[in-house]
This record gives C-alpha cells, structure tokens and sequence, in this order.
C-alpha cells in the first residue's frame, strides 16, 4: 500500500478534493486577484495598462498574493472588543458548532455504512448481469417483461415526429453488426465506456480491441473510507490479466464541513504480452559503429494515449521532494481528473451500465448540466397561430389608424 500524500502543498488541494458521497461535475481553482485601482484620475486605459503590468511582474503578483494570503483567518479585533458578557455568548455559540460538527462526523460515518450496506444488496444484481452479458445466462420472461414497459415508460416523453421516425426505421431491413446467434451482448463494457465522457476521450483506436474482452466492472468498499475498482476480461492477445483492478483512499483526517479527504490511488500492473503494450509506442532507430561500421536497431519506448493509463495513476510528490522544478505544472489537475475519472465509474457507469450502453444515459446527462438560459417558452402551435393572428391585427389597425387621422385633420 503506498503512503498518503504528505506534502503541504498536495494535502491543500486535497482539502478542496470532492468526496465519496458528493463529486461535483468541475472543481477549479480560482486564485486570487489583485483589485483594480480606484483612483478617480486614472483613465479606463490606464487600468487596463496598470492591470497588464500587474500580470506581466511574476513576482509582484507573487507578493501580493502571498501577502493577501497572509492576512486570511487573521483577527481584525472586532470580536477582541466585545463586552464580556457578549463574548460569553460566541464562545457559547462555539460551543453549539462543537457539538454539530460531532453530529456531522457520525452522520458521514453513517452514510458510509449505508453506502456499504446497500452495496452489498446490489451485488447480486450485477452479478446476474454479468452473467446476462457474458452469455452465461439468459434473462427471465419478467426481467424481459419489466424492461419492455420501462421502454414504453421512455417513449410516452418522446415527441410525435421522433416517435414516428423510430416506427419507420425500426421497419426498414437494417443489416447488425453483430451476429444474430451471439453470445450475450458483445461489446457492452466498451460501448458503455465509449459513452461516458471523459472517459471516452481516453479510448483509442487501439484499446478498443483490447477492451472488446471487458466483461464486467464492479466496484468493492473496505472497513476504512476508500473504494476498489475491477475490471475483469477474457483471455485476450493483449495482457495476461484476468482482472486490473484501482484502488482509491482517503486520509483518516476529514474536512471543515466532516467530508472524507481524498490520499492517493494504486492500480494494478499490467502484464503486457511480447510488443502489445498500449500505453507506450516502440520507436526504432539504426545506429553504426564509427570504426566497424556495423549496423544495430535500438528501441525506445515512448509514452502514448491510452485508456490503460487510467491504471498508472499521477502520484503525489513526498515532502522530502524539495525540487519543485521536477514537479509537472498540470499534477494537481492530473490528480483532480483521475479522482474524477474513478468517481464517474462508480456513481455513474456501474449503477446504470445498460442505460449507458443504450445511450440513455446521455440525454439525462446532458439534461442536467442544461442552464434555465438553455430552455425556451414552450407554446402550442394553436397558441402560436392565435399569437400571429392577433399581430396581424394589430399590424392592421396601425397602419389604418394614421389614415383617418390624417383624414381628419384636412376636414378641419
């Protein structure tokens, strides 16, 4: 097991990490600004000149922020100049928020432990499916029944025209790509990957080949905060792997507000069959000998995409690493996407893996991430016939109106 994360810098991030019971969909930094001057002769231009100095002066910037940075939690006196009896009173409302934070802690404690609870009460629910999937079974009549009616459920929310386009092309002769005497659903691990984003973004051309051979993710929870991840996959040409697994942890500590802080992540070692390595690409370079003249090949393995990377996971540096120039610029948002990625698999992709495979999952994805601005006034084309008649009207007595007025004014 690898040790937490102990560099001060790293365990900052960490504080502002998502937890397991809530992730939310982006958690960028913000850093702080320097305000803009405020003095009454100095022109729009000005500012705008004084803001780009501002930015171009590293160190400048660098001290002003390390001196805002410095007055944060810092007491500005006002509670040191209460009156006693008043102070009694905060140190008593102190008290109070001792108490709710307690509560707090036991609550999480207890979430978890329902999280685990009902865990164990889906487990036989995805091992059935997975057994559907591989083909080793085959769903009951009442499992086929109650999925027919969920899809009758869907198609009441579709619109006419899409629900008469679906008629018509579910009529027309369509050639499978998959043979009709297949065994279970072939392909449903890689289709269901390939329509989660970001995770789709990771699977190349490549890995798809290799990932043809998923049989099942499941996820696994232990006695302390921290879950496991595993893939599991025939034989296949490409590793010697029946499973791959991911394992995320936690720190013992909690936040302010009693969430677990995500540590660290540890996958599993691949073990790659002879050249099939997809994480890497195999450059090939001829050298000769000055004095023999003899050729050889050398070969270098270069780093490459792939979604097997998802197994290698950025690693946080230790506090002994004092040289911050080795420290890649992007590890704290390498580190954020890879909690990210393993959140997605577990609250998303495993709890509804057919609904992502058929493409549900997508329009209730996108759904949610719609702002209020994204929706339009909803009328019926009734509505909107009366609407336009009413304007018509109305465009007609306007311009009828200035006639008789005009009219009017030559009789007088």
């Amino acid at each position: 097991m690898a040790e937490p994360i102990r560099n001060k810098r790293i365990n900052d991030l960490a504080n502002a990490a998502p937890t397991p019971q809530n992730t939310p969909a982006s958690n960028t930094y913000i850093p702080s600004r320097a305000s803009e001057p405020t003095i009454a002769t100095i022109q729009e231009e000005d500012k705008s000149a004084a803001i780009a100095n501002l930015a171009n002066n590293p160190a400048l910037l660098s001290m002003i922020n390390g001196k805002i940075g410095s007055l944060v939690g810092r007491s500005s006196g006002y509670i040191e100049s209460l009156p006693a009896p008043v102070k009694k009173r905060v140190s008593g409302l102190k008290g109070l928020q001792k108490e709710h934070t307690s509560l707090e802690n036991e609550f999480r404690k207890e979430l978890l432990e329902l999280e685990k609870k009902y865990a164990g009460k889906y487990k036989p629910l995805y091992e059935r499916r997975a057994k559907i999937v591989a083909g080793d079974i085959e769903p009951t009549e009442d499992e086929v029944e109650a999925g027919k009616e969920e899809e009758l459920d869907e198609e009441d929310f579709e619109d006419e025209e899409a629900g008469e386009q679906e008629e018509k092309d579910k009529d027309e002769d369509t050639e499978s790509p998959i043979p009709a005497d297949a065994k279970g659903i072939p392909e449903f691990w890689l289709t269901a990957l390939k329509n989660l984003a970001p995770l789709n973004e990771s699977i190349t051309e490549n890995d798809e080949e290799a990932l043809k051979y998923l049989t099942d993710i499941s996820v696994e929870y232990f006695d302390q905060p921290g879950f496991k991840l595993v893939f599991s996959f025939n034989e296949n040409e490409f590793f010697s792997n029946k499973t791959i697994s991911k394992t995320y942890f936690y720190q013992e500590e909690t936040t302010f507000d009693g969430d677990y802080i995500y540590d660290h992540a540890v996958g599993d070692e691949i073990e790659w069959k002879g050249d099939k390595n997809l994480t890497v690409r195999i450059e090939r370079k001829k050298q000769r000998n000055k004095h023999t003249k003899a050729t050889r090949t050398i070969e270098k393995k270069i780093p490459t995409e792939s979604f097997f990377n998802f197994f290698s996971p950025p690693v946080a540096p230790e506090e002994e690493d004092e040289d911050e120039d080795e420290i890649p610029e992007d590890l704290e948002e390498r580190l954020q996407l890879d909690y990210q990625l393993g959140e997605e698999i577990k609250e998303k992709l495993i709890p509804r893996a057919i609904d992502w495979y058929t493409g549900e999952a997508l329009a209730y994805d996108e759904f949610q991430d719609l702002d209020e601005d994204d929706f339009d006034s909803y009328e019926d084309e009734d509505d909107e016939e009366e609407d336009d008649d009413e304007d018509d009207e109305e465009a007609n007595e306007g311009d009828a109106k200035p006639k008789q007025d005009t009219a009017e004014c030559k009789q007088s």
